[in-house]
């Protein structure tokens, strides 16, 4: 599975990033997490709002640990 975490580099795409980050660790996830940072490629997936996980599962907001264990189906 790939995780993109899609963000200019601000506090919430940064916070996003690690929440994941660290929940892909704690429970020892084959996930290989990227962080997208250029903002053509961003736009360029419809996103208009950051920080956006994936797939577009989550926009515009920092997730909490446990919303990001619901998207891993964990």
């Amino acid at each position: 599975m790939e995780i993109k975490v899609l963000g200019t580099g601000c506090a919430k795409c940064k916070t996003t990033y690690q929440t994941i980050e660290k929940v892909i660790s704690e429970n020892n996830l084959d996930v290989t997490l990227t962080k997208v940072e250029d903002i053509v490629e961003i736009l360029n997936s419809g996103i208009m709002a950051t920080p956006a996980v994936g797939a577009v599962k989550v926009k515009g907001h920092v997730p909490s640990e446990k919303e990001v264990k619901q998207l891993l189906g964990i």
